[in-house]
């Protein structure tokens, strides 16, 4: 893979697979034929996933932990000719080994098979009658005539292809479909030509294996439901709270819908106009002060209806151009499905592929219909109005969460209004678009009302109907900010994470940056060297690996003719050198291919004579032993932690793109380690709520937050406990500010980790830090998170925030736990170490609040 799979997509990758391996052994053992579903909200990476699973299809991968399938076909099927092509290029991008093994299925295919190791995309224009891919084709109703006549005699149906490939030995056919809501609703849409590919029709047997893709599988899981002896392996779901925490995602959408009926749609085009050049402004003051060449050029998408009069047309220009009169001739195209240059009135709006559109960035404003709901890709789309009139909740889940990815695949620290997007809305149902609007907020790839599973502590997005811009608070003292930045924050482990390659993926920035000279050296030199020291440490351990390297045992069976029963003989012979580098490959997949390569090389260059043989069987016996390859992670570890913390101070001044790349290594973490905070620097917060009857209310304003709008005020969203806490941390000496830490996952947020009840790692994000003067002129800061002790995470939460407090109580004046009970608040001080033991030894949070050690708030 050409790109390093994050955290989530890896476990997506892994699950995918292991489904994959059960429906190919369920086929060729008992015939049986399966079907699942990858369910990932939009832009959370989907074909980059595919990518790596055919990836580790056709090849195998190590990684992975997986075999190749060398009878493996992928039919990648759409219903749309540009987004199989886009997705073809998506996978040549992700997959170095795909290059020359990805084909477009052309009219005038002429092959009787589809080959092994190759993904073949087919769309179902191309199924159409009297296309020449099925001319010709064997009807599934005998009484019915055969479909138009083969304009060349010589060439197979698609569907004779098909057959031909299942039919032979060992292969193994993979139906990868594409958009998989899509094509799932009646008989009678074109598109059910997918669900008669599935079942098998016109002379093909059915798919083998049925892989769907898509954000909303409902339709697709429904009807597969419908069809009878076939197995429904279950979904693999993509959590979206993870995929809004790569930073992949917009952490924003600002949804304009309006109140009143009437001829708005020109007022609203007019404010999305002007939503995209202030876009415009902001994203290329962004790349002036990072000092990018490649800058973000923000796109306005203008969605109609369906065959707009010439004169509908005429007058989105007519209010564009009014609005926006610098832009250039060639700057508005469009997507119709026509594919044809227009001519309004004397203004030329040339056709363009949608795959294009994201690189042609003379191109300002997109006109379009149904393109931008169908799988169609572009980033850097930062502003959408859309004329049409829909009230299906998965039309709009996924409109809007086409507009959902970041332009730069990275959250843009401490600036909120470059992680938004903005969607005007002024004919859509605004109760179903609310509705959507809030299920995109909670992260949810389903449309289940009564799904509350979402962590409170690790919302995905906002939904934002009236915001307004927060700048850093002047009313608050300079000292406060630097004291912010010091505070320290944690990173979340992670699951199936490898030290040794953290490592590596350290040492190669380190070197890049110019931070640490020759660091990828210095940190084979040191792994080297730990190599060294437990070979001597486990001798015996390494001294009869060396023998299993070396031999290879086996037993003889002996039996006579007439009589029952066999006689074994153990017995070992020596291994030849295919068995001895299979060895050493085996070490290379525990160690890293990197650092049993420099291992083999440091042997050899102590060694007079050079055998590099002799090298690889000592690399390979010390692979063998699990004690060696623990210590050598945990010094990996160990050097990462020491080099994130040599250079913390001189990351802070490289670009964000560089500091992104350290991000991911930092969270590539197996235990909780330091990293800091971001200083916010433009926010925006909703001025008011609607709730989900409809209802809407104005939100009160507080003075003193870091972040305020103009008039030093900030509306925020309190429950009763929270208005209590800050009205009395308020009233303290010395208070002089407060922040209301983010309950999302990004550089501005402070997290504290912790397990939960099954021994997962988590976030928990207190919900107050509170900034006063001592008497001798310094800022201090103060922790306070009220949480309810009736909650099922209440006592892991507050396990974690006594081990958070244990390490760095001392940054911090205060740490404390705030609870109602008794119809009073309580306080945990945690910076007590009999608070701190109590809680690790309670078993009921509730009590803890009762205790002496707890004391009124």
């Amino acid at each position: 893979m050409r790109y390093t799979l994050k955290d989530y997509q890896d476990t997506a990758v892994r699950q995918i697979l292991n489904q994959l391996r059960r429906a190919r052994g369920n086929y060729h053992s008992y015939d049986s034929l399966s079907e699942f579903a990858l369910a990932a909200t939009t832009g959370a990476g989907k074909t980059v996933m595919a990518a790596a699973v055919i990836e580790a299809l056709f090849f195998g991968s190590d990684e992975f932990d997986t075999e190749a399938d060398p009878g493996a076909t992928v039919l990648w099927f759409s219903d749309d000719p540009s987004l199989n092509a886009q997705s073809r290029i998506r996978i040549q991008a992700a997959a170095s080994e795909l290059d020359s093994r990805l084909q477009i299925i052309e009219s005038n295919f002429s092959q009787t098979t589809l080959a092994p190791g190759m993904v073949y995309f087919l769309n179902a224009q191309k199924l159409r009658d009297g296309g020449n891919l099925v001319r010709g084709a064997t009807p599934t109703d005998p009484d019915m005539p055969a479909l138009f006549e083969r304009t060349d005699l010589g060439q197979q149906t698609i569907y004779e292809v098909i057959r031909n490939t299942v039919a032979e030995e060992g292969r193994t056919l993979y139906f990868v479909l594409d958009e998989a809501h899509r094509g799932m609703k009646t008989a009678r849409d074109r598109t059910s030509i997918v669900q008669k590919l599935i079942n098998g029709t016109n002379g093909a047997p059915p798919m083998p294996i049925v892989f769907g893709i898509s954000a909303t599988v409902e339709r697709f899981t429904k009807a597969m439901e419908q069809i009878p002896n076939r197995d429904a392996l279950p979904c693999v779901e993509v959590d979206a709270t993870l995929v809004q925490q790569s930073g992949l995602l917009k952490d924003d959408i600002v949804l304009t819908i309006p109140t009143e009926t009437g001829a708005v749609d020109t007022t609203l085009l007019r404010k999305a106009i002007s939503k995209v050049k202030e876009s415009t402004d902001a994203w290329s003051a962004y790349a002036d002060q990072q000092e990018e060449s490649d800058r973000v050029v923000p796109l306005l998408v203008v969605q109609v209806e369906d065959k707009p009069t010439e004169a509908e047309l005429a007058r989105i220009l007519d209010v564009i151009y009014e609005e926006w009169p610098e832009l250039d001739y060639d700057a508005i195209a469009h997507v119709f499905g026509t594919h044809t240059d227009l001519l309004v009135g004397q203004q030329p709006v040339p056709y363009i592929e949608p795959q294009r559109v994201q690189d042609a960035t003379h191109v300002r404003v997109l006109l379009a219909m149904e393109a931008v709901s169908t799988g169609w890709d572009c980033p850097r789309a930062e502003v959408l109005v859309s004329f049409r009139t829909r009230n299906d909740p998965t039309y709009i889940h996924q409109l809007l969460g086409r507009m959902l990815r970041t332009p730069l695949a990275r959250r843009i620290p401490g600036n909120e209004v470059l992680n938004s997007v903005d969607c005007v809305l002024p004919n859509f149902d605004r109760k179903t678009a609310t509705a959507i609007a809030q299920m995109l907020m909670k992260g949810k790839t389903a449309l289940d009302p009564d799904d509350t599973s979402t962590d409170p502590d690790e919302k995905s997005r906002r939904v934002l109907f009236d915001p307004v811009q927060l700048v850093p608070n002047p009313e608050v003292p300079e000292g406060v900010w630097s004291v912010l930045e010091s505070i320290p924050s944690l990173t979340v482990p992670k699951t199936h994470v490898k030290p040794i390659k953290r490592l590596d993926a350290l040492a190669v920035a380190l070197s890049k940056d110019g931070l640490i000279e020759n660091a990828v050296a210095q940190a084979e030199a040191h792994l080297c060297a730990v190599l060294d020291g437990r070979a001597v440490q486990y001798k015996a351990q390494v001294d009869q690996a060396r023998q299993d390297v070396l031999t290879v045992s086996a037993e003889e069976a002996r039996g006579r003719l007439g009589k029952e029963g066999f006689r074994y003989s153990p017995f070992t012979i020596d291994a030849d050198d295919r068995a001895i580098e299979d060895a050493y490959q085996g070490a290379g997949r525990l160690l890293s291919k990197a650092l049993a390569g420099a291992y083999v090389a440091h042997l050899v260059s102590q060694d007079e004579d050079g055998d590099l043989r002799e090298a690889e069987i000592v690399t390979a016996s010390l692979g063998r032993v699990p004690s060696i390859i623990t210590d050598v992670e945990h010094e990996a570890d160990a050097l990462v932690r020491r080099w994130l913390n040599d250079t913390r101070v001189a990351r802070k001044a490289l670009p964000d793109d560089r500091q992104a790349d350290y991000d991911r290594i930092e969270g590539m973490s197996t235990q909780p380690e330091r990293i800091a905070l971001t200083a916010p620097k433009v926010a925006q917060a909703d001025r008011q709520v609607r709730e989900p009857d409809g209802a809407e209310r104005e939100l009160p304003t507080y003075r003193l937050h870091l972040m305020a709008a103009e008039d030093g005020t900030i509306p925020v969203d309190l429950n009763g406990w929270e208005q209590q806490v800050l009205a009395s941390e308020a009233n303290q000496s010395g208070f002089v500010g407060w922040y209301r830490n983010p309950s999302r996952a990004t550089k501005e947020s402070l997290a504290i980790a912790y397990k939960d009840g099954t021994g997962e790692w988590k976030a928990l994000r207190p919900d107050f830090i509170f900034f006063a003067t001592q008497h001798d002129g310094t800022v201090v800061a103060d922790l306070v998170d009220p949480h309810g002790h009736h909650l099922s995470d209440a006592l892991p939460k507050l396990r974690g925030l006594a081990d958070f407090a244990e390490q760095y109580g001392s940054e911090f004046r205060r740490i404390e736990s705030v609870a109602e009970t008794g119809g009073k608040l309580r306080v945990l001080d945690l910076t007590k170490a009999n608070v701190r033991n109590a809680v690790r030894d309670a078993t009921d949070a509730k009590a803890l609040y009762e205790a002496d050690l707890a004391s009124d708030y």
